[in-house]
């Protein structure tokens, strides 16, 4: 899907006609022998399946005869987010190795004489807006790629402003739904004909039935394809910051002794690497794909190397699958694991196409294991799908990350706690599977899905009744594989205000973690303050004996904090109030239908005497 807008609005701000007046007069370039594409990366950071990169290296015909027209491949980092305030250094240094790498793999595309090491992708640090129109009057541009931002407001609205401004000055734009298995608008208009998004896995897989099989991924362009314009970071960075090369940790303000993520580097080559790692887990029988089944996955398991068994086969129709094939078995098991597959960072990013990743399962499912594995939505299958659940539905639900003004998410009185809220964001509960979970968190910026359930539950309806978006903005800011349509719509699930409604059920912050790690080796591995802590105090370290603390180094409310409630007693609390806020709504919506019947007998009434 594309949007192209190839004519002048009739009526221009005088600021515009200035800058079309200079574009034509002080651009860098000869507009009658050169003229520009921008391939203006955002998420989408890779070359595999990416229809943006693609047409615009198709359309300009690069390594050809033609050698007018070039391609600026572009990365703009917001300042608004480059702060440890609103995004943690795990993920910064993710986004950051995965455009160093990104660079490398646009590096292979460029012809010969024309790349050098750091000339293929551009990155620059300024508001986007700005930028651009600097970027269109040096440049001589003439039209511009990029994968479209279907969900987040924040993206639409950049999205929205930037398209105006290629209005304005005549140039064409092209832009490309490929972040998702499918394009949302699409999508919704097959899900409901009054726009209102399928709240159940049924009811969206019924959905997916009658869509039929996502888009294919496009080929990646072939080598010499892509021609540069050398130097152009050297032209922008007079105006803007970091424009002759990628930005370090430090350059940006955070502290790199932060970094500790266990699930490999960020970018393109690492993310398909650990795709097909995973895809291959159990050797040739396909093992994990065969049996994966999500709530069996660990919490508690720490990322650790894994042993493979048997010969590496890999079967599909990709082209760059076909490569991996080659890959050795040594190599794709040094990789480290947790109980999943740990691929969410790469989605997030999308140095990992979703749709290669779709595709290049489902070939595994029907061509090796014969349909004989698990199935949606516990399977490796149903992760994507859930993935693309979510999408659809932040899509279709207007203040989709809020409650007040959310149709789909229930009015609960939360309660205003900044002083708890502090304590659980900072590993000070009192509950050591708790504070690990959040401990991991901060120091990895990756948790397990079942310990974000527990974290999420503790905050909200289980313990502490603090509201959602509190939980999802500590999530946003410190999760490498933040997602907004996830993280919201995953917040939503947990807190029992959207998707689902057993508030009754509450993940026990003392005894939940005992199916997976009796020993406490999780909790002991993130809160060392416990390493000599006897097991089966681990979980409730304030039942122990006071000699026992004392022996081991840790005594309750010296060394760890005391807990913070008593969880018998505040869960119980917790579910009269959700229960309440229930009653309360279920009122509301009782007296709404009432009142619209009313109406609907009165006008049929006055229908009748007229």
């Amino acid at each position: 899907m594309s949007t192209s807008f190839v004519t002048m609005n009739n009526q221009e701000s005088s600021s515009s006609t200035r800058l079309r007046r200079q574009k034509s007069s002080a651009t860098l370039m000869d507009d009658t022998e050169t003229t520009t594409s921008i391939v203006w990366f955002r998420k989408g950071l890779r070359v595999h399946d990416n229809p943006a990169l693609s047409d615009a290296l198709i359309e300009a015909k690069n390594g050809l005869k033609d050698e007018r027209k070039k391609v600026l491949p572009l990365f703009i980092m917001d300042p608004l987010f480059c702060n440890a305030q609103k995004v943690g250094a795990n993920r910064m240094n993710f986004l950051l190795q995965s455009l160093t790498n990104l660079n490398d793999n646009l590096g292979s595309l460029s012809s010969i004489d024309n790349a050098k090491s750091n000339d293929c992708l551009t990155v620059v640090i300024g508001k986007p807006i700005d930028v651009l129109r600097d970027v269109f009057m040096k440049f001589n541009v003439s039209s511009i790629y990029f994968e479209k931002e279907q969900v987040e407001p924040f993206g639409k609205h950049r999205d929205d402003e930037v398209i105006e401004l290629c209005k304005n000055l005549n140039v064409h734009v092209k832009t490309y739904a490929s972040h998702t298995l499918y394009d949302q608008e699409f999508l919704l208009s097959k899900a409901s004909a009054k726009g209102i998004p399928p709240s159940t896995m049924g009811a969206f897989q019924k959905v997916l039935a009658n869509v039929g099989e996502p888009p294919a991924p496009v080929p990646t362009p072939p080598k010499n394809s892509l021609r540069v314009i050398p130097g152009a970071g050297d032209v922008l960075s007079k105006e803007f910051k970091y424009a002759n090369g990628i930005p370090t940790l430090e350059d940006l303000g955070y502290e790199a002794k932060n970094i500790s993520f266990k699930g490999g580097k960020g970018g393109e080559t690492e993310g398909l690497r650990r795709m097909r790692g995973a895809l291959r887990r159990g050797g040739d029988g396909h093992k994990y794909v065969q049996e994966f089944d999500k709530p069996q996955s660990s919490p508690c398991q720490l990322f650790a190397k894994e042993k493979g068994n048997g010969t590496v086969k890999a079967s599909n129709p990709f082209e760059m699958a076909k490569k991996a094939a080659s890959s050795s078995l040594k190599e794709d098991f040094s990789l480290l694991w947790p109980s999943t597959t740990a691929l969410s960072p790469h989605l997030k990013f999308g140095t990992v196409s979703v749709r290669q990743f779709y595709y290049e399962l489902q070939d595994i499912m029907k061509n090796e294991l014969k349909g004989k594995h698990t199935n949606p939505p516990t399977s490796l299958m149903g992760q994507i799908l859930w993935r693309e659940f979510y999408y659809i539905n932040a899509y279709g639900t207007p203040n989709y990350d809020k409650m007040v003004g959310n149709r789909i998410c229930k009015q609960i009185p939360w309660k205003n706690d900044p002083e708890n809220l502090a304590k659980w964001e900072s590993a000070q509960t009192g509950f050591p599977w708790i504070d690990a979970a959040m401990t991991q968190l901060k120091e990895e910026g990756w948790i397990h899905h079942l310990a974000r359930h527990a974290v999420a539950c503790f905050l909200t309806r289980g313990d502490l009744f603090i509201s959602w978006e509190e939980g999802a903005r500590v999530f946003d800011r410190d999760l490498i594989d933040a997602d907004w349509a996830l993280n919201n719509g995953n917040w939503m699930w947990l807190s029992a205000s959207s998707f689902f409604y057993q508030y009754f059920r509450v993940y026990g912050p003392h005894s939940f973690a005992k199916k997976y790690d009796k020993e406490g080796a999780y909790v002991k591995h993130f809160l060392p303050v416990f390493k000599n802590m006897p097991s089966k105090y681990i979980y409730e370290p304030w039942t122990a004996p006071l000699e026992v603390q004392k022996k081991a180094g840790c005594i309750v409310g010296v060394d760890y904090p005391k807990p913070m409630v008593d969880h018998a007693v505040a869960s119980k609390q917790c579910m009269a109030w959700m229960n309440e806020a229930y009653a309360a709504e279920k009122k509301e919506k009782s007296g709404e239908e009432k009142s619209n019947k009313k109406a609907k007998i009165g006008g049929a009434t006055r229908s009748n005497n007229t």
